[in-house]
């Protein structure tokens, strides 16, 4: 699509630069693919040189411009402090959920899936699943952090004030040393997701669900440990009313529906297994 109205390209990763009119540019793969007939500038924060992933004891920190190439790789070249980060087997996989060519992986960005907010996004499954916590720069210099979960509210719809930039993701090494379960779904092999269920035991038993691609939003629940499949199915229904289920083309929200309780069950059953499997080892 043409994007005709553009005056500037200013490289910067400065938020008190921001103006009305104004588009952070990161991968642009879907700012370019819609187009915009109001946009005046976009700031490009590619040459911001943030260290796309940092992996610390505490945890893994992902730059907001870590592409999706780069984020597949690091799930096979791991640092010493990553070696019981089971969760990250979770990268690959919700990487391939992008369904995109190499072309896409190499330019697309975590931080422009998060901020894109579709339901589909893989990035919002990943790092919400994982209890990710957003990092928002502001134009008042200040700065703010909040769950991946708080950050998405909608079919492309997020909670940041205009101006603000996203500048990374941090993933807590609790929830990357849990035990993990995903499951994905579609209409066509090669279709967006329509669901994308991920749930964890944590070390210390706390069973996490969150579900995505199915909502307009994350939606997670936990439990203290691996529930029962009536207490699962009970807390579906009471976390998910039918209208924040999404509906377009690639599924009816009765679809995502039941396909949200089935996989999510089919997530609760193989967690319990595997949490029964480490009891008897101890």
């Amino acid at each position: 699509m043409d994007i005709n109205t553009i005056t500037d390209l200013v490289p910067t990763s400065d938020p008190a630069h921001w103006r009305p009119g104004d588009a952070w540019l990161g991968g642009g793969t879907v700012l370019f693919s819609y187009g915009s007939q109001s946009l005046q500038r976009l700031l490009d924060i590619t040459r911001a040189g943030w260290k796309p992933l940092s992996a610390t004891d505490g945890g893994l920190e992902i730059a907001a411009t870590c592409t999706v190439a780069e984020l597949y790789a690091f799930a096979g070249d791991l640092p010493a402090a990553a070696a019981d980060w089971t969760a990250l087997e979770l990268l690959r996989p919700c990487c391939d959920a992008f369904v995109a060519s190499f072309k896409i992986w190499n330019v697309s960005t975590v931080g422009g899936n998060l901020c894109t907010a579709l339901p589909a996004g893989p990035m919002t499954s990943l790092t919400a699943a994982l209890d990710g916590r957003a990092l928002v720069l502001s134009p008042d210099g200040t700065q703010r952090t909040l769950p991946v979960t708080e950050l998405v509210t909608g079919d492309g719809q997020t909670s940041l004030a205009p101006g603000e930039l996203l500048r990374s993701v941090s993933l807590p090494a609790h929830a990357l040393r849990a035990r993990t379960a995903m499951r994905r779904l579609s209409l066509s092999n090669l279709g967006r997701s329509g669901v994308l269920v991920i749930g964890r035991v944590d070390p210390g038993g706390d069973f996490i669900l969150t579900v995505t691609a199915s909502t307009v939003r994350p939606v997670q629940l936990r439990f203290g440990s691996v529930p029962g499949p009536g207490e699962l199915r009970g807390a579906l229904d009471a976390a998910i009313p039918f209208a924040l289920y999404h509906d377009d083309v690639h599924g009816l929200p009765q679809w995502r529906q039941y396909m949200t309780e089935r996989l999510s069950e089919e997530i609760r059953a193989e967690l319990a297994e595997a949490s029964q499997e480490m009891k008897a080892a101890q």
